[in-house]
């Protein structure tokens, strides 16, 4: 990692606070609480907010830790959902033929 002095938080701070603003918004409660079954959880993103204005205040290394950590977390999140369909790597062989239903009539 480069030196502190030149480190950047991975998003602005401004993209944190909509992010908590959004979490807390009554139409994305509603939404996750439908598609989840449980309220959304947003202390991390006002965790993530209040470190990285303390990141461009004091240049503390314990809110660059967690800022770091947070986004290492969210990626590794991301990516552990394996696709559900095979992908293709050329179509059918007999893509261009009539279907069944339509060879009956």
């Amino acid at each position: 990692m480069a030196g502190a002095g030149s480190w950047q938080p991975p998003r602005p701070c401004e993209a944190y606070r909509e992010e908590w603003k959004l979490c807390r918004s009554a139409r994305h409660f509603l939404h996750h609480y439908y598609v989840h079954g449980e309220p959304p959880a947003c202390a991390q993103w006002l965790r993530d907010l209040t470190s990285c204005r303390d990141w461009e205040t004091r240049r503390s290394a314990e809110a660059q830790q967690s800022l770091c950590e947070s986004e290492r977390s969210r990626v590794q999140a991301a990516q552990k959902h394996t696709l559900v369909w095979v992908l293709r790597q050329r179509p059918p062989a007999e893509w261009h033929l009539p279907l069944p239903q339509e060879k009956d009539e």
